[in-house]
């Protein structure tokens, strides 16, 4: 049986503002629905443990699709979230895939975890698949390999563009432009013609999703790979 570990942020405001963020929770349950078929070991962890703040938005009606409206019904499923793992107690070595969902709080507590970058190095490290979507690319940003290049380094793939980050209105909240960083580090920067489509890129074992509407496509390319 496979195993895939997952990780949410553990931030719930933009920094020094309060307005208020967290895990897009569609982002999560579209890549998790996916594998949950009982042929598939999944684990949810977050940064730093305990309750996952989930981004108020990402349940609007406009955005809470039936598919993540069910699981966000389901307590067993909630009760993942609100008592999560952190990444702290996890062991990297025993996952085939490890998955990096998105909301605007990764920005603030996934680029500088030692915990989540060793975890990259180590599932690649051991032919895993390592995969990200939205903001969640942000995990990959400074994982550096032993001669320290960057790991995304002349990788192709995908994040949330500059134009989204505008029309989310979002642009003077966030501490950087996720799509500027990912070409600041040599990547292969792709994005969907149209802002808010599908875009999903696969560099060897690298899978990324540019936006909310990518999770089940992340899966999906993820599942090939497997």
């Amino acid at each position: 049986m496979k195993k895939i570990m997952i990780v949410n942020t553990s931030t719930d405001h933009f920094g020094e503002f309060s307005k208020p963020t967290g895990l897009w929770l569609g982002e999560l349950v579209h890549f998790y629905d996916y594998f949950n078929d009982g042929n598939y070991e999944i684990d949810i962890f977050s940064v730093e443990g305990g309750e996952t703040p989930i981004d108020p938005v990402s349940l609007n009606p406009v955005f809470l699709d039936k598919v993540t409206k069910r699981y966000y019904d389901d307590e067993k499923f909630m009760a993942q979230l609100k008592y999560s793992k952190s990444i702290k107690e996890a062991d990297p070595s025993k996952y085939d895939v490890i998955y990096f969902t998105g909301g605007h709080g990764v920005m603030f507590d996934f680029p500088n975890n030692k915990y989540i970058q060793n975890a990259i190095n180590e599932v690649y490290g051991h032919n895993g698949i390592v995969a990200a979507v939205c903001h969640g690319i942000a995990a990959l940003l400074n994982v550096k390999d032993n001669n320290g290049r960057y790991f995304i380094d002349q990788k192709q793939m995908t994040g949330f563009s500059n134009t989204e980050e505008l029309l989310a209105n979002r642009k003077k909240l966030v501490p950087f432009m996720l799509e500027d960083e990912i070409k600041r580090r040599g990547a292969d920067y792709q994005k969907a013609m149209l802002p808010f489509t599908p875009e999903v890129e696969t560099d060897g074992r690298l899978v990324t999703g540019q936006n909310p509407q990518s999770p089940k496509q992340v899966a999906q390319a993820v599942s090939r790979l497997l």
